[in-house]
């Protein structure tokens, strides 16, 4: 699921002005649910898609939307599964077209009264006015796990595995790094990225080579990290989900992305007749519910209290706006 770097911004297709009124009309009134589809390149149990995968479901049980879904869809077939779900009467369509951007963007264009809300590394385009894009905006607990990474490294050493370096990881790893660097300023980082979404055997070893070279902390952005840091018995930070329960002496704290904000905005659109092209991502943000810290579980009472209060503090600047956590979204590296 690489990012695609050549999309064109030219404007696609022109939609009629009605277009963003059109979508969903009558829904508000209507007794059935919005009949809505995920597409995904990745298996349902990789950790960010798990977390659209949850909202949906949850939304299909208060009965909000009737929701199916295609998993492990190749990035050349994207586009054709996307047409496929349209032609069937969806009118939401829910997914991340990371690498695929403009062939996904030329398929919404054909399809004006289908809303599409895409995982993207691109902006809205107003000449689509049914494409809208979002993203893991999680920074803020990202920020706050590295608080207690920081804390919690004798060495200060850390390593950060990651699967590709594009926005939406570079800036939740850039979050991290901040974080730890507040409490421990003389912390150092070896960063690597692994060319995949999923392929936890490479994060596996990818770690161990880290741990060879001192690291006594993981950022665990992939599946895999993990495993590394409890077979060699080093702590481990997680992302987007919580993994304590199978890792409970090993995965200290995980900045958790809560994809409900995103989603149950766009189902309100939808049924309002409102959707129109936009950028959900601070629907991610902290003081929106789209992020927070996992509860220290297994690890309460183990991180120093210093950490913890500076870890509350900025927690509550974040909530009020007191304070921001820098969105930084260039490619980490190694100091």
């Amino acid at each position: 699921m690489t990012k695609t770097t050549n999309l064109s911004r030219r404007h696609f297709m022109a939609t009629t002005a009605a277009t963003s009124l059109i979508l969903g009309a009558g829904r508000a009134l209507a007794a059935e649910p919005i009949k809505t589809a995920g597409i995904y390149t990745v298996p349902v149990e990789q950790q960010w898609v798990s977390r659209i995968h949850k909202a949906a479901l949850a939304a299909q049980d208060r009965g909000d939307i009737a929701y199916s879904f295609s998993e492990n869809v190749s990035n050349t077939d994207y586009a054709r599964v996307m047409r496929e779900y349209a032609e069937a009467g969806n009118t939401l369509i829910i997914g991340e077209v990371f690498g695929a951007e403009q062939e996904a963007r030329e398929v919404a264009a054909e399809y004006p009264n289908v809303a599409f809300l895409m995982g993207s590394s691109f902006k809205e385009d107003a000449a689509l006015p049914n494409f809208s894009v979002f993203d893991n905006y999680i920074q803020d607990a990202s920020y706050l796990s590295g608080i207690i990474a920081g804390a919690m490294t004798e060495s200060g050493n850390i390593g950060m595995v990651g699967g590709f370096p594009i926005p939406e990881v570079n800036r939740l790893m850039h979050a991290f790094m901040a974080g730890a660097l507040e409490i421990n300023p003389d912390i150092k980082f070896q960063v690597s990225f692994i060319g995949s979404w999923f392929d936890p055997p490479k994060a596996k070893e990818t770690a161990f080579a880290m741990i060879e070279n001192g690291v006594d902390v993981l950022y665990a952005e992939r599946f895999g990290v993990s495993d590394a840091a409890q077979e060699k018995g080093i702590l481990a930070i997680g992302n987007v989900i919580d993994t304590q329960a199978d890792y409970p002496d090993t995965v200290v704290a995980s900045a958790i992305w809560h994809f409900e904000p995103t989603l149950d905005k766009a189902i309100a659109e939808v049924q309002a007749g409102s959707f129109t092209a936009t950028d959900y991502g601070v629907y991610s943000f902290m003081n929106q519910g789209g992020t927070s810290l996992a509860p220290l579980g297994t690890f309460d009472g183990k991180v120093p209290a210093a950490a913890l209060a500076l870890l509350a503090q900025r927690e509550a600047e974040i909530k009020s706006g007191a304070f921001s956590v820098t969105i930084n979204d260039s490619e980490p590296s190694s100091s």
